[in-house]
């Protein structure tokens, strides 16, 4: 569903990614693991078209959307949920979901998937008409990923979704991440620190370090390599 082939950018003087190349089939979750400025970031936002691209190509389902506005990959499918979940502080957690299906006019289906939404987290439901900026981070990340269901998308890209979380919340998070892969189909692209866990969920991971990738393979494998477990699993 996603193909990334070559990607470079640059900062100025500064080359963030050098010929970066992964794939992400449909319906997967696939991984991109590596310490604090590897890249991981600037990936996420050179696919959503949230950064410009110096070199390489980004396809979508078969179509060439680099260079596209990210508007209009947004509503092609793919959605990017941001570190450190970006919500509307001053807007109710209703108002921030009626955000997300912006681009949207099929009222039936945007009803049908703000239940589905509060099926997957039913905390949202709760505290409708609270202020996103009054929640706990959990919360925030909850509703962060929430709002970008309400764009319909196929493939999800989540950065850092377990970042300045609650180990008790993080766990119930990524279990939901999990639920939405199936029961929704829904292609993910996962950018998280904590390694172990996302190479739990996922099918295949790459790690990148510096800009580069440095390796690819099977999640088991990944979780396996003495190199990874050194360097991100802490072991």
């Amino acid at each position: 569903m996603l193909e990334v082939s070559g990607l470079k950018v640059t900062y100025g003087s500064i080359h963030a990614l050098h010929d970066v190349s992964l794939q992400v089939p449909a319906k997967s979750i696939v991984t991109l693991i590596g310490a604090n400025g590897a890249g991981k970031s600037t990936t996420l936002r050179a696919i959503s078209g949230l950064v410009k691209c110096a070199g390489g190509s980004v396809k979508y389902d078969g179509e060439d959307i680099t260079g596209l506005a990210a508007h209009k990959i947004v509503a092609r499918g793919l959605c990017h949920v941001p570190e450190g979940r970006m919500v509307f502080a001053n807007l109710t957690i209703a108002e921030n979901l009626r955000m997300g299906a912006f681009l949207r006019r099929d009222h039936a289906a945007i009803a049908s998937d703000m239940d589905y939404c509060f099926h997957v987290f039913p905390r949202l439901k709760e505290r409708l008409n609270q202020l996103a900026g009054t929640l706990s981070g959990g919360e925030q990340q909850m509703l962060a990923i929430a709002r970008a269901l309400m764009s319909k998308p196929r493939c999800l890209m989540l950065d850092e979704p377990s970042l300045g979380i609650a180990p008790i919340l993080v766990r119930s998070i990524f279990n939901q991440i999990v639920a939405i892969n199936k029961e929704r189909d829904i292609t993910i692209l996962l950018v998280e620190q904590n390694a172990n866990l996302a190479l739990k969920v996922s099918s295949y991971g790459y790690v990148l370090e510096t800009g580069k990738i440095l390796c690819a393979d099977s999640a088991g494998a990944l979780r396996n390599n003495p190199q990874v477990r050194a360097a991100y699993l802490g072991e």
